[in-house]
């Protein structure tokens, strides 16, 4: 361990984070951090963070398979369309976490999805709050990265604006992380540079 690095068996230095458990380090290594454009995957991404909050992402992460199958593969369409009964399903299916308000807003952001979709898409819509192009950070340690940025508390507004919850500038900030819309990775750990270099392939 060096600080907020963490060296791996493989001799690769890691953010601290990324090396405390098998799960997370695959995560780190192929998902955190990488641009994440299509509509229904950030939809996905966005729901997930929002039932982290108050709990660990360890928990989400390892639940995922269980939320794909209880919330229809995240597909934006069927979601919109949940009856109370479904909704009543899904507070006793125990793979999931189960939050009444977290499922209503999961319905809810459905629903922002859809309307995005005639005004050039979910994610195109986001993506223009960092003008098509992640921001591209020099953190030498985790307690240079905040909770929340300027951009991160415009999304929120947005959304909320849109009729959505669960989406507060802190929840955005973790998923404008996760799907690269910012590279949050240290500077001295393996993945910085590897996510430089997608953000440079991608298209505006």
């Amino acid at each position: 361990m060096t600080g907020d690095l963490a060296i791996g068996d493989d001799g690769r230095a890691r953010c601290f984070w990324g090396a405390s458990s098998a799960d997370y380090a695959a995560y780190h290594d192929e998902e955190w951090g990488k641009p994440v454009r299509g509509d229904d995957a950030l939809f996905e991404r966005l729901t997930l963070e929002a039932f982290q909050s108050g709990l660990s992402w360890i928990t989400i992460l390892r639940k995922r398979p269980a939320f794909r199958k209880a919330f229809d593969g995240f597909d934006p369409d069927t979601i919109a369309r949940w009856s109370e009964k479904k909704k009543d399903a899904l507070m006793r299916d125990a793979g999931i976490v189960r939050n009444r308000a977290k499922i209503e807003a999961t319905a809810a952001l459905a629903r922002i999805v859809i309307d995005l979709r005639e005004k050039g898409g979910f994610a195109r819509h986001l993506w223009s709050f960092v003008d098509g192009r992640p921001i591209q950070n020099e953190r030498r340690s985790l307690k240079d990265v905040p909770a929340e940025n300027e951009v991160s508390r415009a999304i929120a507004r947005d959304l909320r604006a849109r009729g959505g919850n669960f989406v507060g500038p802190t929840i955005i900030y973790a998923f404008m992380q996760a799907t690269g819309m910012v590279n949050d990775h240290l500077v001295d750990c393996c993945r910085h540079e590897a996510c430089r270099g997608l953000a440079r392939e991608l298209k505006r």
